[in-house]
């Protein structure tokens, strides 16, 4: 495997001149903040009209944005927040900061998304958000979700880290009735660095305006005489972030097709490996942003599988382990667990526990590549995975 020559991906992140020009707008209109310059306002214009969103605030970051979205919803102590066990530690940690008590519940093992028999399963007269991660930019099942929504009173709240631009039954992640948060990590789809974003849907007005006082330490946007009306944080985005979002939000549909048409390929030439089960899809989740190339190789133990990402990244694939399960974190148990042992939790969790032990992901930047890489990774993954 080491004689192969190792395929050659885009890099990440991407910029042009759009970028740079979009830096030198935000520097030369001397204004360096949102409340004095244009950038951020721009951008959330821009960022809410793309996702079909009456609404979108511009945040530090997408944990940030997570946990304002959860405040405005009323989470605190005494409440409690269901999560999917196979997720990111913040979609847990923004509900436990808070004082609540996050009750992880399991993913289907194909789509590696919530499963709505579960989150039924899991509501009590306490649960105050139902939060979705849309993984890898697979769209929950929304429709299941969302009369689960309906039956209880309880609301969602789409974690869309990784969602950008994607589509559920046509519908974009801000015409699903529901408040969305997003994150612009390096890694992300779209990127300054870090940054993030919620929007908020058609009804949700007093919502996001109470939102944009608690991430401007509670002043309002006339403010000339320090009247805080709320308590809240500086969690504003700055104008050059901004000015480069919008350069990045512009080719973000182009970029979303080329790695669909990859991922079909590359799926297909996974799937035909010995052992190896890509993750599956929703034909009701009809724009996938594929944030990650999943795949995993059911029965291998953890060990086996870090074994296995190791000679991937030898033979030049960016690949990296799959999320761990949340409850098997040190961080999850500092504060705001549910009163169970990570035993019972597993046991409740079958699918998240065994996806978090034997799945793998390339980043996205492999879907931007042509034909030829994809057949050249699934080659190495297959070598890597008969010795595995």
């Amino acid at each position: 495997m080491n004689a192969r020559k190792a395929p050659e991906f885009p890099a990440w992140p991407q910029y042009d001149d759009a970028e740079r020009d979009g830096l030198l707008r935000a520097l030369e209109q001397g204004q360096w903040w949102r409340m004095g310059g244009d950038e951020v306002s721009s951008f959330e214009r821009e960022f809410a009209a793309h996702h079909g969103a009456a609404h979108a605030l511009a945040i530090t970051n997408g944990t940030h944005a997570l946990e304002l979205a959860l405040q405005v919803m009323g989470v605190g102590p005494g409440t409690e927040v269901i999560v999917p066990a196979f997720t990111f530690i913040s979609s847990s940690q923004a509900a436990q900061r808070l004082g609540a008590v996050t009750v992880p519940v399991d993913v289907d093992a194909a789509t590696y998304n919530l499963d709505p028999e579960a989150v039924v399963a899991a509501v009590t007269p306490r649960t105050k958000v139902i939060m979705p991660v849309h993984m890898a930019g697979l769209m929950a099942d929304m429709d299941a979700l969302a009369k689960i929504s309906a039956d209880t009173g309880v609301p969602l709240l789409q974690d869309a880290a990784h969602a950008h631009g994607a589509r559920w039954q046509g519908k974009r992640v801000g015409e699903l009735d529901s408040i969305a948060t997003f994150s612009f990590q390096n890694g992300k789809l779209m990127t300054a660095g870090e940054g993030g974003a919620v929007v908020f849907p058609e009804g949700e007005s007093e919502k996001y305006e109470t939102a944009f006082l608690r991430h401007s330490c509670g002043r309002p946007r006339d403010d000339r005489r320090y009247l805080h009306k709320i308590a809240g944080s500086n969690m504003r985005l700055n104008e050059f972030s901004a000015s480069v979002l919008r350069a990045q939000l512009a080719r973000l549909d182009e970029q979303i097709a080329v790695r669909d048409e990859r991922w079909a390929l590359l799926s297909e030439l996974l799937g035909a490996i010995d052992g190896v089960v890509p993750q599956g899809g929703d034909v009701r989740a009809d724009r996938n942003s594929h944030y990650m190339a999943m795949f995993r190789v059911p029965g291998l133990t953890e060990e086996r599988r870090n074994a296995l990402v190791d000679r991937l990244v030898e033979a030049g694939l960016p690949a990296f382990a799959a999320f761990r399960a949340i409850y098997r974190t040190e961080a999850f148990w500092e504060l705001g667990a549910p009163d169970e042992t990570v035993e019972a939790i597993a046991r409740r969790c079958p699918n998240s526990d065994a996806i978090s032990s034997d799945c793998v992901w390339l980043h996205h930047r492999v879907l931007l590549a042509g034909e030829p890489e994809m057949h050249a990774t699934a080659e190495i993954v297959a070598d890597a995975v008969a010795r595995a």
